[in-house]
């Protein structure tokens, strides 16, 4: 059986290898500290002073010990140092037991203790806890790594955490395997093994297939047959987890578990599937059936939500077109009411008038006239106030249109037919907040969705009850029905109505570090979370207190001092700040440096960047052993431009020579996963952030600015994960790519969301996804911030500075009344005063979501949507946006009083907004659309297009550095340098992103026999 790989070959020989590091870092790591040079002071000899910095100078860095590597450069900079001769430090005579004395030094100076027996027991505990969630290899060595680090253990060489790893995998598999070898009864094996059987023909189209094939992919259509297929799935596939869910239990696998078990089952093709042993066979199948059961659950709901969705915007649209429908009938009414008062009621008036300022009549006679004049006008006075009265109706009638409740009845069979099963079939969390809801719910399930007048009416406001019963008395079925799936949407959506199997609507405490495992290891758990610096709420508070109001007395010392022309008061209270322009710089541009007499293709562009980062090797077989050898480059090529460019990798394998459709097609089923393509992506990174060249771009040497945005793509094919936005796809639907880049136009994350999405609940998953690139400073839009936002990236140390649109009328706060500044003389003030209450009260709980973010749990965006969900119900939703409104004014107050600081928020979003015309360049393939349904192939494709701009940016700066060492000119490296620095590389004018084309003789026979044309009579009528 093959092993089991843990790093590559790469990855390994840059884990045993001593670091390599430039001239700011070795200033840092070989820096001499007063205890160390104490230890050096005791060394007699050169070498063994300059060895010992050297390695003193690795484990600052690694954490760990080289034996007796040591780099030139290295041995050069600290003999320099410390003022020996290069010439006098002989390695060769620096023997083993003068190495391990020096170690155990260095362990001693940095309070590290070594990897003994002790330090290997408890890794492998570690590794058998962190097995149990994640199951790629790479990534639990990764974790051991930095558990290792955290507890100031030194680590040992590769060979031995590799061993570890695997072992621990192979004993959990093995755990696992007698798990079900015990568990599973005879009746429950064969009912898993008839999966693997065929269907029994029925004359169907699909009647001849695999039972287990027919449950792999759920349709992402709304149409009710597809619901109905989806509906059917989940009734076979729920049988089987509830009678397997004893055995599950038992498993305790998690998420990440199952679904790497059940995309196994997903990928492979039957055969694969059932010459598999027979526990690792069950445990494959129970995985898949516990993934597809909570998948298909979610996407019903999601189906739920988008028809319950659909019938609110058609009702909101009807009735709206009703009401302007009446304009005539409106004006003619208004029209006849005025003539009927000028005729009417203005004629008498006009008579009395007249008659009163006739000096002829007496006082008497004028009465009299009076009285003759309103009899004589009775009947035309009747006339005007029935008008009077129609036209009172009229206007009631008008103004709401036709009835809306009517409206929403005649959309509630289309609804029924497509969401009335799936309330009957979902499995609702009883712990609902809304218990009326959950009684009509029951009731409805009860009765199969048969409900009549005695059906539970509690949770419907007043207007909605009287509603659902007609003039005649009658009990409105169909209304009632469609206000019941209204409110379950309504719940759902608000997290007070959650679903037992599912992944994506469950309570937000499920997806929090458990509450009894934090209360008992909350110290560990603020360690591994980085979070002791915030374990006391008051502490934290008065810090920051002191800091708001240190930039209140700051900002406004530079206002009146005059220092800050760009910021102006209004009259009524609010304030404007204005951003000068950057001062353009006379330069060239990176361009003008690149090729500009040959186009670089594609496939050139790829297969370089490979040769020097060896990205390839990051796209790994889904198995974790795999013996078969691996594809061609060129396959995986084909593959990367066939999802990045849009063109679809089937496509591309028939209209390419030498690439075969079936190779390529098992490629991208084996290789093609997200995790892959991710990984792919950051070892391109991993060689730009270790070049020097990006640097140029970096304000601050220590500084690194990132942003991130969305960029509306429509969806070619049904998905879920799509959803209107008129404004920027009109009437298709689409989804939103967010995008994230740093200074040096690095492309480091993205991921894809719904349109209707907004972008801040993801931005927290941006910053925590990447290893390579470290944000300091994080810039969004308008549409990426938002107050529990500024709260999540000041306690996850992320400093946050979003361009807030209508900043001037955003609420500033402190924790001193506005009395207090007004005292200091202060023109910029608070509007309100924090509220410490609910983060004293919630802040363990805060920490607790935080933690959980930060040790990766949950993902960000999972949690906050779920949080969200909530509003302001939820005391943490409360207590965080509380929180959040401190660093929120800090950054406000920043913001107003420096202009570079606004300068170059403009400059980072800037490069976004490019990378989104980059995008757009290598979508081309089938007019900038996704034609991918299911979210994840939608981001695996989205991977493939960031790949390839990244690949594209690393061929310009691998050409330009190249350029810059061959320049011996010093003027024109200058201008090339000025060109880099005041310019952008992300340029691809060079590179032929859309092919060749082939005008061979060949190319131009007919291919498929075409004659001229032979007409025949065609039919009439």
């Amino acid at each position: 059986m093959a092993r089991m790989k843990v790093f590559n070959t790469l990855e390994q020989e840059a884990f045993e290898a001593a670091p390599r590091f430039n001239g700011a870092e070795r200033k840092r790591f070989f820096a001499l500290s007063v205890t160390l040079n104490d230890s050096l002071e005791s060394l007699r000899t050169p070498t063994n002073k300059v060895c010992f910095l050297v390695a003193a100078g690795y484990f600052k860095a690694r954490r760990r010990f080289f034996a007796r590597q040591f780099r030139p450069a290295d041995i050069e900079f600290v003999a320099r140092q410390i003022g020996v001769s290069v010439g006098e430090v002989q390695l060769d005579s620096y023997s083993k037991e003068t190495c391990a004395r020096h170690q155990r030094l260095i362990l001693s100076h940095f309070g590290c203790s070594p990897f003994d027996e002790a330090a290997r027991g408890f890794a492998a505990a570690e590794l058998a806890t962190m097995v149990r969630v994640q199951f790629r290899p790479k990534l639990v060595l990764l974790d051991i790594i930095q558990v290792l680090t955290r507890r100031k253990i030194a680590l040992p060489n590769y060979a031995v955490l590799a061993t570890l790893v695997i072992a621990a995998i192979t004993h959990h598999q093995r755990a696992l395997s007698r798990i079900i070898d015990d568990s599973l009864t005879v009746s429950q094996r064969a009912r898993l093994d008839a999966l693997l059987e065929k269907e029994p023909e029925t004359g169907a189209a699909e009647g001849w297939r695999y039972r287990l094939t027919l449950l792999k992919k759920p349709y992402q259509s709304t149409q009710p047959s597809k619901i109905k297929a989806n509906l059917a799935d989940l009734r076979t596939l729920r049988t089987l987890y509830l009678e397997l869910k004893p055995v599950v239990d038992r498993l305790a696998l998690s998420f990440e578990g199952i679904r790497y078990y059940a995309y196994s089952v997903i990928r492979f093709q039957i055969p694969q599937v059932s010459r598999r042993s027979t526990e690792d066979r069950h445990l494959h199948l129970i995985s898949f059936i516990v993934y597809q059961t909570f998948k298909l659950q979610d996407i019903l709901i999601d189906i739920l939500l988008s028809a319950v969705q659909a019938a609110l915007n058609a009702t909101e649209k009807e009735h709206k077109e009703s009401y302007y429908q009446e304009r005539e009938r409106r004006d003619r009414s208004v029209s006849e009411f005025i003539d009927g008062l000028r005729h009417g009621i203005l004629g008498t008036l006009s008579a009395i008038k007249t008659i009163v300022v006739d000096e002829r009549l007496t006082d008497e006679q004028k009465v009299a006239a009076i009285d003759a004049a309103l009899n004589t006008q009775e009947p035309r006075k009747d006339i005007v106030e029935q008008r009077l009265d129609d036209f009172e109706r009229n206007v009631a009638a008008l103004h709401q249109g036709r009835d809306y409740y009517a409206l929403l009845e005649d959309q509630s069979l289309k609804l029924q037919n497509r969401v009335a099963e799936i309330v009957r079939q979902a499995r609702f969390d009883a712990q609902c907040r809304k218990p009326a809801l959950w009684e009509a719910i029951r009731h409805y399930q009860q009765k199969a969705g048969a409900v009549d007048k005695n059906a539970p009416v509690a949770f419907l406001s007043a207007e909605q009850r009287a509603a659902v019963v007609g003039q005649d008395g009658k009990f409105r079925v169909s209304l009632y029905k469609a206000l019941l799936y209204i409110e379950i949407a309504a719940a759902v959506k608000a997290g007070a109505l959650n679903l037992v199997h599912s992944e994506k609507y469950r309570s937000l405490d499920d997806y929090l570090i458990p509450k009894a495992d934090w209360a008992a290891h909350r110290d560990e758990y603020l360690q591994r979370a980085q979070l002791e610096g915030f374990a006391d709420c008051s502490a934290t508070l008065d810090e920051l207190d002191k800091e708001l109001d240190a930039r209140y007395g700051q900002t406004n010392a530079h206002f009146t001092a005059g220092d800050n022309p760009f910021l102006t008061f209004r009259a009524n209270g609010t304030f404007h700040v204005a951003t000068p322009k950057l001062e353009a710089v006379d330069s060239l541009s990176p361009g003008d440096f690149l090729p500009d007499r040959k186009y670089i293709s594609l496939l050139e562009v790829l297969a370089t960047v490979d040769h020097t980062t060896a990205f390839l090797d990051e796209f790994e077989h889904w198995q974790l052993k795999y013996q078969r050898s691996r594809p061609p480059k060129k396959i995986f090529f084909a593959g990367i431009i066939g999802y990045g460019c849009d063109i679809g990798h089937r496509k591309l394998a028939r209209i390419s020579k030498q690439i075969n459709e079936n190779e390529l097609d098992s490629v991208v089923n084996w290789y093609f996963s997200l995790a892959n393509v991710q990984s792919a992506n950051d070892r391109i990174l991993q060689v730009l952030d270790r070049m020097d060249l990006p640097n140029l771009y970096r304000q601050k040497p220590d500084m690194l600015h990132t942003s991130s945005d969305g960029q509306k793509f429509e969806v070619a094919v049904d998905s879920l994960n799509a959803n209107y936005s008129f404004k920027y796809l009109g009437k298709d639907k689409g989804v939103s790519v967010v995008s994230f880049i740093d200074m040096r136009q690095l492309l480091w994350h993205s991921t894809v969301i719904s349109s209707a999405e907004r972008e801040a609940a993801y931005v927290i998953d941006g910053l925590m996804h990447n290893d390579v690139v470290k944000s300091d400073i994080h810039s969004t839009d308008t549409h990426g911030y938002s107050d529990i936002i500024f709260a999540a990236t000041h306690l996850l140390g992320f400093s946050f500075a979003p361009r807030i649109k209508g900043l001037g009328r955003q609420r500033l706060y402190a924790f001193r009344n506005r009395k207090h500044h007004e005292q200091q003389g202060h023109m910029l003030m608070p509007d309100r005063c924090i509220n410490p209450d609910p983060v004293h009260e919630q802040w363990d709980e805060i920490l607790r979501f935080i933690a959980t973010i930060r040790l990766k749990v949950t993902t960000a965006s999972q949690l906050f949507k779920r949080l969200n969900s909530h509003a302001r119900q939820h005391p943490l939703y409360r207590a965080l946006k509380e929180f959040g409104k401190i660093p929120k004014t800090l950054f406000i107050l920043k913001y107003v009083d420096d202009p570079a600081f606004r300068q170059a928020i403009e400059k980072q979003l800037n490069k976004v907004e490019s990378s989104h015309k980059f995008a757009k360049a290598i979508s081309f393939g089938h007019s900038h659309e996704f034609i991918q349904g299911e979210k994840e192939d939608q981001e695996i494709a989205e991977g493939c297009r960031r790949l390839i701009k990244n690949a594209i940016v690393c061929w310009n700066y691998l050409y330009l550095s190249r350029e810059l060492n061959a320049l011996h000119d010093d003027e024109r490296k200058a201008e090339l340098i000025n060109a880099i620095r005041n310019g952008s590389v992300m340029t691809w004018e060079h590179i032929n992103l859309h092919g060749e084309y082939d005008f061979s003789d060949e190319k131009m026979l007919d291919s498929v026999g075409l004659a001229g044309p032979k007409n025949q009579p065609l039919p009439t009528g």
